[in-house]
């Protein structure tokens, strides 16, 4: 029995929420700290000037804070985020922005409790805040609580019909309840918004394969290869789907590349053991599936199938 590639069709993320507002000392004309698209370290250095410059309060400096720990979120540097985003708060309790963001900082951490506070709170502060639902559905999400969760992404989308984020996590809390259809419905709307994006590609194959549509399956896989022949993801699901069509020599060919970009991958030394045991290659098969076991020891299919081979693990 074939072990799935990895489970890909992950949750696109809690959205980060950044203000645009122009600052009062530069409301013609937004400079890197509330620029809509910049460089993180240039939104950093940015936001750091308004800050040290101590010419702004209330909401404007807020603002700052709160841009300034976004960037810091996206860099992964969360302790520093939490303090800009507490700062923010302390400048303005008012303003929803810095809880939707500290939220996601909690998040981070781990602590689910905590974000879900933060939050409520931006909810509260702003009821038409669609990011903030959909972060809230996404800490919803992490607790299997699904049908919370679909509500609060739905919101989101009725809040903002173009809300790419929220359409993907509730595509992906649909495929966790098997509502295959309605899954399929928000990865197509989707595409419509992003045409190019490889994981909505990757997350629709999934759908389609979980529903055995596996042409279908393989189609998005490859667009998947298209958009990123060097990443791995694309290949693997493409050569699950050769494997569970008995093309053991495509699946070869594709584990091949997709072990080029990420030796990591258990599964796919599994599976590329298992084209190879198809095709008559016992030793290629054993050396794989003990390849397999050395990146994770916990793989029962792997050491059954070196047992079954008359090979110890």
């Amino acid at each position: 029995m074939l072990k799935p590639a990895l489970a890909l069709l992950a949750v696109i993320a809690a959205a980060p929420a950044l203000s645009t507002q122009a600052s009062a000392q530069d409301a013609k004309a937004p400079n890197a700290c509330t620029a809509a698209s910049v460089a993180l370290d240039d939104r950093i250095a940015g936001c750091t000037a308004v800050i040290d410059a101590k010419k702004e309060t209330g909401r404007a400096l807020a603002i700052a804070y709160c841009n300034r720990g976004f960037a810091f979120t996206e860099k992964r540097e969360l302790d520093k985020a939490m303090a800009d985003l507490d700062q923010a708060i302390k400048a303005d309790d008012s303003y929803a922005c810095p809880f939707s963001n500290r939220g996601r900082v909690w998040q981070f951490k781990g602590n689910t409790e905590k974000a879900m506070a933060d939050y409520n709170q931006a909810i509260k502060l702003d009821p038409k805040f669609a990011i903030a639902y959909n972060n809230r559905g996404d800490a919803y999400l992490n607790r299997d609580n699904l049908d919370l969760a679909i509500a609060d992404f739905s919101t989101a989308i009725k809040l903002d019909p173009h809300f790419g984020g929220a359409l993907g996590n509730r595509g992906y809390a649909y495929f966790r309840k098997r509502a295959y259809d309605r899954a399929l419905a928000d990865f197509n709307a989707l595409l419509k918004l992003t045409p190019n994006d490889m994981m909505t590609y990757i997350n629709r194959g999934n759908v389609y394969r979980s529903m055995e549509q596996l042409d279908k399956a393989g189609a998005d896989y490859a667009k998947v290869i298209e958009l990123a022949p060097k990443d791995a993801r694309g290949w693997r699901n493409r050569a699950l789907i050769k494997l569970m069509k008995d093309d053991f020599k495509g699946g070869l060919a594709d584990y091949d590349e997709a072990l080029k970009y990420d030796a990591r991958d258990a599964y796919s030394w599994n599976n590329r053991a298992i084209a190879k045991r198809e095709l008559g290659d016992k030793d290629g098969a054993i050396a794989d599936f003990k390849k397999a076991l050395e990146i994770n020891p916990t793989l029962a299919s792997a050491k059954k199938a070196l047992s079954d081979l008359g090979a110890a693990p």
